[in-house]
This record gives C-alpha cells, sequence and structure tokens, in this order.
C-alpha cells in the first residue's frame, strides 16, 4: 500500500469513533448484545457486513456514512475550525465571552438571597408571635 491511498479499515474507523466517543468495549458490546472479544475482532476487521455496520453505528450515535467516511484528519480539521471561528479576535478567543460583568450578577444575587434571609426571618417572627397568642389565649 502506497502512502497515496487511503486506508478504508472500517475497524480501525469503529475503534476510533468509539474511543473519540469516550466508550469502552465493553459499552459498545453491551449495547450491540454482543461479547467485548467480537468488538474486538470487528474493529480488526477490514470490512464487516452493512447489517452489523448498521448496528454499530447506531449504538455509536452516528450515521453509517459519517462512520464510512471518517477520517482523523477531518476530525482534526473539524474541530480546528470550530474553535478558531468561536471567537471574534483569533488567538484570544479561547474561554467565556461576557456579555454582562459577572460581579454584577454576584452581587445580584446576594442582594437577592439576602432579601430572601430577611424574609424568612420575618416569618419566623410571625409565627413566633403567632404562637404566643395561642399561648396568653389559654
Amino acid at each position: 500500500m502506497s502512502t497515496l491511498t487511503k486506508s478504508n479499515h472500517i475497524g480501525r474507523k469503529i475503534s476510533r469513533i468509539r474511543e473519540l466517543r469516550d466508550m469502552k468495549q465493553e459499552v459498545l458490546a453491551q449495547a450491540l448484545g454482543i461479547s467485548q472479544q467480537t468488538i474486538s475482532a470487528i474493529e480488526n476487521s477490514e470490512t464487516i457486513d452493512e447489517e452489523r455496520l448498521i448496528e454499530v453505528a447506531k449504538a455509536l450515535g452516528v450515521s453509517v456514512e459519517a462512520l464510512k467516511n471518517f477520517s482523523d484528519e477531518a476530525a482534526i480539521n473539524y474541530f480546528n475550525n470550530f474553535y478558531d471561528n468561536s471567537g471574534t479576535n483569533g488567538a484570544f478567543s479561547h474561554g467565556p465571552i461576557f456579555t454582562f460583568n459577572p460581579l454584577d450578577k454576584l452581587m445580584e444575587s446576594i442582594d437577592e438571597n439576602k432579601k430572601l434571609y430577611e424574609r424568612l426571618v420575618q416569618s419566623e417572627k410571625d409565627k413566633v408571635e403567632f404562637l404566643q397568642n395561642i399561648l396568653k389565649d389559654k
């Protein structure tokens, strides 16, 4: 095989997608109702039958076409483009972009908690007063 031809080893593609999905062979085997050894054999096979391919693709959560056309280079390019285009200013686009001041939101939250606490204290005071009135009446 020359370096110019692309390998169409379907088992390696299944293995790579499974690894990218952070899925163990045992989990995939359980989803398909087969043994882990069978998954290992599938991942070492250059070809598998179409029916099994459909089952594997469904268990991995991808389409059969995505499984057949998968390549590491395409996945890397996808993620690189995704991150490169996610921000507005190139190298500094990593991390969250806030459209509000997080400290203002924190202070609003503290104020809301303070008001809630004051209402709770007032409710307890009202309850104590009510119970004292009941005791006085007896």
